[in-house]
């Protein structure tokens, strides 16, 4: 798998070393993930407690590139609500799906909602904590 985007999910998991974080972590030294899945990471981590700065340190420490969400993701990912509406895909999901279409790779995440995608010509989506589609 060459260049995998990473879901906030699948970030959050490795970092809790919940069930698959060895899936996660097998893939850092290729995996991006898009700004805005940073976004919501980094708040979520401070949530737990951690000073911002230190989110940050932990998160970049990891080698994952971060792609900024431009304006032609913000218009793949507008392109996808009508898409992946059914299966409940917040703004962040998008905006990880439309890096991953940008770059023509996989995604990884922990959320199995996604698994309703299949059959939509959306990238292949791999649910960390079960079956890939």
């Amino acid at each position: 798998m060459n260049e995998p985007v990473l879901d906030c999910s699948a970030l959050l998991a490795l970092l809790l070393r919940e069930p698959g974080a060895e899936r996660v972590e097998a893939v850092l030294p290729t995996a991006c993930m898009s700004s805005v899945n940073l976004a919501e990471a980094l708040a979520k981590m401070t949530e737990w407690g951690m000073t911002l700065e230190n989110a940050q340190n932990t998160i970049s420490g990891l080698g994952i590139e971060i792609v900024d969400f431009d304006a032609v993701q913000a218009a793949r990912s507008a392109g996808l609500r009508r898409q992946t509406r059914h299966a409940g895909l917040s703004l962040g999901d998008r905006a990880c799906l439309a890096l991953a279409l940008h770059r023509q790779t996989t995604v990884m995440t922990t959320d199995k909602a996604w698994l309703r995608l299949e059959g939509l010509g959306l990238p292949e989506i791999i649910c960390i904590r079960g079956v890939s589609s």
